[in-house]
């Protein structure tokens, strides 16, 4: 069986690496013959620190399915048409937003230092912080601030592009059109049913919706609709975490 795990909410909490307690789950799934992938939101670079060098030569999805790194190297990554990043820097400037927005490797940021995403860019040192205009391929886009977010919002999605707008941050988060972890999965090979997902917010669902069992971490109310089982983020989730992926073993 494959196992797939989503990152930040899942088995990663306020940032920091995968606990010692859900690495011996992992290592388990891995010593029984199981395949693990990691997919996020994150840009592989920043997926890279909290995952144990151990784990590293394992398949990544980063970006919500816009990088896939294999065997310690990214061998897929879609970016945005030139037109669409025109149209994206048109909307930035005309609601005055700031953002993170990813390259293959490095990255442009102009968000505030309190924003919560700020300590979670980089942690591992391995990356620039750039120029938007440096970046000459562009795979994902986080809006983070604006003058109207609600209009802005309106605006993106009118756009070819793919979007998921995260309420409980107030954020938006975009990737090239028909990219997303579902899509990611499909273009490894992976087909539906093959598979066991664990997530805990709405860019999970296309990897849900095909998977043959799921596991929501917590509760999000649209992803809830998708899952088929979830664990309450009450009392030592890590340690519940672990014991469900040893159950389903």
């Amino acid at each position: 069986m494959i196992y797939v795990f989503d990152l930040d909410g899942t088995i990663v909490f306020n940032g920091q690496p995968i606990s010692k307690t859900i690495l011996q789950s992992l290592k388990k799934l891995r010593e029984e013959g199981h395949e693990i992938i990691f997919a996020s939101a994150r840009p592989i670079r920043d997926m890279l620190p909290v995952i144990d060098k151990e784990f590293h030569d394992l398949t990544m999805i980063g970006g919500n399915g816009s990088l896939i790194w294999k065997e310690g190297k990214v061998i897929k990554s879609h970016t945005f048409p030139k037109k669409v990043v025109e149209e994206l820097k048109e909307l930035i400037n005309l609601y005055q937003a700031t953002y993170l927005i990813d390259g293959e490797w490095n990255y442009a940021y102009t968000g505030p230092k309190t924003h919560p995403i700020f300590h979670n860019i980089d942690p591992g040192k391995l990356a620039k912080q750039v120029n938007i205009d440096s970046l000459d391929k562009i795979v994902k886009v986080l809006l983070l601030t604006a003058n109207d977010m609600d209009k802005l919002s309106e605006q993106v999605l009118k756009l070819e592009v793919f979007v998921h707008r995260h309420h409980n941050e107030d954020v938006i988060d975009i990737s090239p059109k028909g990219i997303h972890k579902g899509s990611a999965l499909k273009s490894l090979g992976i087909e539906e049913n093959t598979y066991i997902a664990f997530g805990n917010d709405a860019n999970d669902i296309s990897m849900f919706e095909h998977a043959f069992h799921n596991v929501m971490i917590g509760s999000n109310e649209q992803l809830a609709p998708f899952a088929k089982e979830s664990l309450s983020m009450r009392g030592d989730v890590e340690q519940a975490i672990s014991d469900k992926i040893l159950s389903l073993l």
